[in-house]
């Protein structure tokens, strides 16, 4: 089977990512990174939480999807699957290898120990580092606390510590959401799906003119 996730866990080397010159990485394990209902307006989900790594190290693509399947599990069963919106903020880029050594009878004839030890590609995973956001959840604010217990559920399938924080933003927005009330009473949020952009106080008289 696989190696357990203890003999990958540290950041040792560069960034070694699939290109042309590393070919054969097997595809990561996660495929979706946003699910819920993904397309709800801005307005719709002004609570936001999220999971924060606290340490430097790398987080397989089988994590990943673990934590996702249950995070998503959880808050679909008590909340509702079109209640909230999960993205999953890493993407595994970094592949992992491995010096396949042979353990049958007769391999010693056949088998090179640590001549030519560089490995095959035989997994990728995401290098996190402290303080860097892992899982968002963005929900109305009735369904926080089963937000927060599918993110601390979802700890439990990474190595490592993590911490769930809060969000002071509006959702998904880099707007906090006291300010982002005001500017949608006065007219300058302008809807771009789960984020939105507040209109610049630039450009001609004419956009301002009443």
């Amino acid at each position: 089977g696989r190696r357990p996730a203890k003999c990958y866990r540290y950041i040792k080397n560069k960034p070694y990512i699939k290109s042309r010159y590393c070919r054969g990485v097997p595809d990561p394990r996660i495929r979706i990174y946003d699910t819920g209902n993904k397309a709800a307006p801005v307005d719709l989900f002004p609570y936001c939480a999220h999971l924060i790594s606290w340490e430097k190290e790398n987080i397989s693509s089988e994590a990943l999807e673990a934590a996702r399947i249950t995070c998503n599990k959880y808050i679909s069963k008590f909340a509702g699957k079109d209640a909230f919106h999960l993205r999953v903020r890493l993407h595994p880029f970094h592949v992992l290898r491995i010096n396949k050594m042979l353990s049958c009878a007769g391999a010693d004839r056949l088998q090179t120990g640590m001549r030519h030890a560089y490995g095959k590609s035989y997994g990728t995973c995401a290098r996190v580092s402290i303080g860097q956001i892992m899982l968002s959840v963005r929900t109305k604010d009735q369904n926080a606390k089963h937000v927060l217990e599918a993110l601390r559920r979802a700890k439990y399938k990474f190595p490592g510590r993590q911490k769930i924080a809060v969000s002071k933003y509006w959702g998904f927005t880099k707007v906090p959401r006291e300010e982002y009330v005001k500017a949608k009473a006065a007219g300058l949020i302008e809807d771009q799906g789960a984020h939105c952009r507040v209109a610049p106080n630039k450009g001609p008289l004419a956009n301002y003119m009443q």
